[in-house]
């Protein structure tokens, strides 16, 4: 569970971006509050800004920091320069670092963890847990120096292989160290993101094993009311439906895979038939027509023809139905790219519904979907806005909470009168 994410000098950010998901003191919408302890947690964070003002940069920062920290240990070999990205609009921050650190909890512990680095080395790492409550070190990093107050020699060993451009925190738990292991879980468990539309047939293969997964994408093109159906699903050039043969060379495994995948989707009653090709997946839509007679007939279409709309509620339902699973975390960019508002909201509200999320799984996303506002589906601390400074172009991070704004204030009414900033800076024309 995510309590907490600060970066710094990253992008359109020069200067600190803190966003808390710990609730405020608000008597609004208490029951969709996830409870950690004496702390009350969000589950959903809503980001606004105006194009250009640099919010999905506060996705692409927490998206950098743990694609880092996973895979540090693989991709930084030496002379290998770290990705980060300092604030570029003046003469003195790229010879800064970059920051990121993260408040989170994973089988109720609770975890810091930070660094902060040039392109060219780790200057400062962190990591700190709170197995018995009070917070204590794991380790902690300045430059090549490195100190512990537990596990000391194989730290201190796994301290002599890690070089100037490596993480520390990945290293060790290539090495096997225990309180490094578990604290890693959170960023290779928990934390999903969105995946564009183009990636559908990578997805298909990664779920063939996962009927319930399936069902559950089926489900949500339903709730959508796309008008499919039937899904087929073209594998290996030879077209398998529930009840062909599969070819004798297939292992028996993935066989029982396969057709728990066609047993999932024909559960559906918008569902025929299903086809699929082993090593790669064609995917293509039934949809119903009118004849030129009056019969009603059944075409296929390509899942390119389907609309974007279509195809962007299949990208994302993977990563919805995965956190609301497993209590994870999902950050989507743009939520409202190509999709309804109302669709947008029945996404939010399965987060903020106890009934849909039993096991407190988070959302953060970015959108310019102001319906969203005027639902009643988030708390006022649940705004969150990011605004660009004409003067030196400089991102900030903010929540509505912050304003001191009153409980009950108008925020969609308010954003758009520029209350809050935010805003693109026009002058829209009077019509009468």
């Amino acid at each position: 569970m995510l309590i907490e994410f600060r970066f710094k000098n990253y992008r359109s950010f020069r200067d600190e971006a803190i966003m808390s998901m710990e609730a405020m003191g608000l008597g609004s919408k208490k029951d969709c509050l996830i409870h950690y302890k004496s702390q009350k947690i969000l589950p959903t964070v809503a980001i606004y800004g105006k194009n250009g003002g640099g919010k999905s940069n506060v996705i692409r920062a927490f998206w950098l920091a743990v694609q880092f920290i996973k895979n540090a240990q693989r991709t930084q070999h030496e002379k290998s320069e770290i990705p980060v990205h300092s604030f570029a609009l003046n003469d003195y921050s790229a010879e800064q670092p970059t920051e990121f650190e993260f408040i989170y909890t994973k089988n109720s512990i609770k975890y810091w963890y930070g660094f902060s680095a040039t392109r060219q080395k780790i200057l400062e790492e962190h990591l700190f847990h709170a197995p018995k409550g009070q917070r204590a070190t794991v380790f902690h990093r300045e430059g090549q120096n490195f100190s512990f107050t537990e596990d000391k020699a194989l730290r201190k060993l796994i301290g002599k292989m890690v070089s100037e451009n490596q993480l520390f925190f990945s290293v060790a738990c290539t090495m096997n160290d225990a309180d490094c292991v578990k604290a890693m879980q959170w960023f290779r468990e928990d934390v999903r993101f969105s995946r564009d539309y183009a990636d559908i047939p990578d997805q298909l293969i990664n779920y063939t094993d996962d009927p319930l997964m399936l069902k559950a994408i089926s489900n949500y093109a339903k709730a959508a009311d796309l008008g499919i159906e039937d899904v087929q699903f073209d594998v290996n050039n030879q077209e398998i439906d529930s009840s062909d043969k599969f070819p004798e060379n297939m292992p028996d495994e993935l066989k029982r895979a396969l057709s728990q995948f066609a047993q999932a989707l024909a559960s559906s009653p918008h569902v025929k038939m299903q086809q699929m090709r082993v090593d790669q997946v064609d995917a293509k839509t039934t949809h119903k027509g009118k004849n030129k007679d009056g019969s009603k007939g059944l075409y296929k279409l390509d899942l390119d023809d389907e609309s974007d709309g279509t195809r962007r509620l299949m990208s994302i339902a993977p990563g919805i139905e995965s956190a609301l699973r497993t209590g994870g975390l999902l950050l989507i960019d743009e939520i409202n790219r190509e999709l309804h508002p109302i669709l947008v909201a029945y996404i939010v509200a399965k987060f903020q519904n106890k009934s849909t999320n039993p096991n407190g799984a988070q959302l953060v996303f970015t959108t310019h979907n102001t319906e969203l506002m005027g639902m009643d589906l988030l708390r006022k601390d649940q705004f969150y806005f990011v605004d660009k400074r004409n003067a030196d172009g400089v991102s900030e991070l903010y929540s509505v909470s912050e304003l001191g704004t009153r409980t009950t204030e108008n925020i969609q009414k308010n954003y758009i009168l520029g209350k809050y900033g935010a805003i693109p800076n026009v002058e829209i024309e009077e019509v009468e």
